[in-house]
């Protein structure tokens, strides 16, 4: 059987709800959609809209209302959730929701921003080394993964729009570039690269210069997957057409 998976980062889940994101939903009709950035309590999300489409709902929202959070909305019901790291600054701005499904485990995260300044950034980069060191642990026990989310590194050039312009924004500094490497030589899968090696395909476009209009993009929301779950990879891809959030849905196809 495959199972189809959407990875959204809304910028805001009730904004998007506003703009008629239950009803892509409902013609999408993955049979999981994991959330990113729903900068909201779970009791100011209208669950009962996702339940009327079959879907069950888990919520991790940062402690601080109008702020990150991740979720994870699934028609398969999952034999655990479990909520962080065990790492309470990330955990208190709701960056790690996990499922297992059987002998699977997706992770629905949303990665710090360093572009506020040098002290978020500094935060950025712990997160990448703690995030290592957190999946390496859980691999041991779950072998297993899915990673889906805005990751906010774009991992080669040929994500980027004029990378040369880039390299010393964060996002493309080399040292998060380099985190990227060392992550996926440690065995995953980049999933939409081992379908579409083509330039210009992003997931996410500034909000303030018209960089949507002109393609002007990044690509920083990703499924990985470990790779020995490679031979069960159906497809995957980006949905630039759809524009709930100043992010865009990516997909991905496996078997189970």
């Amino acid at each position: 059987m495959n199972v189809n998976l959407i990875s959204y980062n809304l910028n805001g889940i009730r904004a998007a709800m506003n703009k008629g994101l239950i009803n892509w939903l409902k013609e999408a009709s993955p049979d999981i959609l994991c959330i990113q950035e729903t900068k909201a309590q779970p009791e100011q999300i209208d669950s009962k809209a996702f339940y009327k489409l079959g879907y069950e709902t888990y919520w991790y929202s940062a402690k601080r209302k109008g702020y990150s959070g991740t979720g994870i909305v699934t028609r398969i019901k999952p034999d655990r959730i479990i909520k962080g790291m065990g790492m309470e600054a990330y955990d208190d701005e709701g960056r790690v929701l996990r499922a297992d499904f059987g002998g699977l485990t997706l992770i629905s995260t949303y990665f710090p921003s360093g572009t506020s300044g040098d002290v978020r950034q500094a935060f950025k980069m712990q997160y990448l080394e703690d995030f290592t060191n957190y999946i390496t642990e859980l691999r041991k026990e779950r072998p297993k993964l899915i990673i889906t989310g805005d990751l906010n590194i774009c991992r080669q050039p040929i994500d980027i729009n004029f990378p040369e312009k880039h390299e010393t924004m964060s996002g493309f500094l080399p040292e998060e570039r380099e985190w990227f490497a060392r992550f996926i030589e440690l065995g995953f899968t980049d999933t939409f690269r081992v379908f579409c090696d083509q330039p210009e395909r992003y997931s996410w476009w500034s909000m303030r210069t018209r960089a949507r209009s002109r393609n002007l993009g990044w690509r920083i929301d990703y499924f990985l997957t470990t790779d020995n779950l490679k031979p069960n990879l159906v497809n995957a891809n980006i949905l630039e057409s759809i524009v709930y959030s100043d992010h865009c849905p990516i997909t991905l196809d496996i078997k189970s």
